[in-house]
């Protein structure tokens, strides 16, 4: 089907468009669940430390039942201990709260840049010289 342009009480609408392959596009999009992120992100970082759930719910204060649940995504963990076993990982909260974002950015198809734009730095940047001015090294010498 091609799109074309239908003028209704001056708004444009498009007839010809398939609604159905745009609703289909929609829910193809995977809902992201953000206790399943948070627990794949935690499993990830414990093994590849090679550490076992008993020792991390040991050292995190947390029952080796719960922290399970937590890492299969069933349970909700409160911020508290979320900062527990990420200490207990001995690994910053930032860090597993970016990585978790970083992981939500890919499911929504969002691009979340790494730096800030070089337009954006630019703006906020003093620019120093690898050199100082031969007028000025000499200026500072005459004082010394």
């Amino acid at each position: 089907m091609m799109k074309q342009p239908t003028h209704v009480n001056g708004i444009v609408r498009w007839t010809g468009v398939d609604q159905d392959v745009a609703r289909q596009q929609s829910k193809e999009r995977k809902m992201v669940v953000l206790r399943q992120e948070i627990g794949e992100v935690l499993r990830e970082i414990r093994q590849r430390q090679g550490r076992t759930l008993r020792e991390v719910s040991h050292l995190a204060r947390v029952s080796l039942g719960y922290l399970s649940e937590v890492e299969r995504g069933q349970k909700e963990a409160s911020s508290e201990l979320l900062a527990s076993i990420a200490q207990a990982l001995d690994v910053p909260l930032s860090v597993v709260l970016r990585l978790v974002s970083d992981r939500i950015a890919v499911a929504e198809g969002v691009l979340v840049p790494d730096t800030i734009p070089a337009e954006i730095a630019a703006e906020y940047t003093t620019v120093i010289p690898d050199e100082l001015p031969d007028d000025l090294g000499l200026g500072l010498a005459a004082r010394a």
